[in-house]
């Protein structure tokens, strides 16, 4: 398992402490507003490509909200703009790739923001790591996730349970990956999650009463062995 150390300091030059391995800032957000989750992503992007910090690891959820990708279409939103304001539900339009999809409470929505060009420069390669942080996450609970051909994300038995969309600027990644751990899945009726038909579950729904804090740790740990960084915790201020 990769360490989780406290603030460290970054050297401009990307590398981790001397003579180890490069490391990944982890930072727990709890609930954030996507509006302002988008907004600290592109900060914290222009900031990685100059070079200012190191790559990045954010979890959060989000209060209820749409979201639709650059290759969405807008009739796999079911419901209408006012049907999801009744709802509570927020819609915006992104720039990562996929389709549309449903975020909310109970989910652990990723953020890397990650720099390519120091794994590999190889954007098929990055997701299908995302889905193998996530296989390895889910295995330390006894659930046997898997991908399913031509569908990106994770699956177990038939059934979506953490989606993946991500955007690359000059090989610096956004946007990430949503795990549905204790999810209120009647959310998913107002769209058809990421173009497809097949239905999503949550850990819950498997009988895991993994708790947050646990699921989330494994979630780290796994980022860590498959991209082979040393995660470390730190703190965040959120304005």
């Amino acid at each position: 398992m990769p360490e989780v150390l406290l603030d460290p300091t970054f050297r401009s030059d990307g590398g981790g402490r001397p003579g180890g391995r490069p490391y990944c800032e982890f930072h727990d957000l709890g609930r954030l507003e996507y509006a302002r989750a988008l907004a600290l992503q592109t900060n914290m992007v222009e900031r990685r490509k100059r070079g200012e910090i190191p790559d990045q690891l954010l979890i959060l959820e989000h209060p209820h909200v749409v979201t639709m990708g650059r290759n969405g279409h807008m009739e796999n939103v079911l419901a209408s703009p006012e049907i999801l304001q009744r709802a509570g539900i927020e819609l915006h339009s992104t720039d990562r790739g996929g389709d549309v999809t449903y975020h909310g409470p109970g989910q652990i929505v990723g953020y890397p923001i990650f720099d390519l060009r120091e794994w590999k420069r190889d954007v098929i390669a990055y997701v299908r790591a995302l889905e193998q942080v996530l296989i390895e996450a889910l295995a330390e609970f006894g659930i046997s996730g898997g991908r399913q051909p031509d569908a990106t994300g994770v699956w177990v038995e038939g059934a979506k349970v953490a989606a993946i969309g991500v955007h690359i600027s000059r090989w610096v990644t956004s946007h990430g990956f949503a795990l549905n751990l204790d999810t209120d899945l009647d959310y998913f009726k107002y769209i058809v999650p990421c173009g497809l038909t097949q239905p999503v579950t949550s850990l819950r729904a498997l009988d895991c009463d993994a708790s947050r804090a646990a699921v989330t740790k494994s979630v780290a740990a796994a980022f860590g062995r498959v991209f082979e960084r040393d995660v470390r915790s730190a703190k965040m201020e959120k304005e």
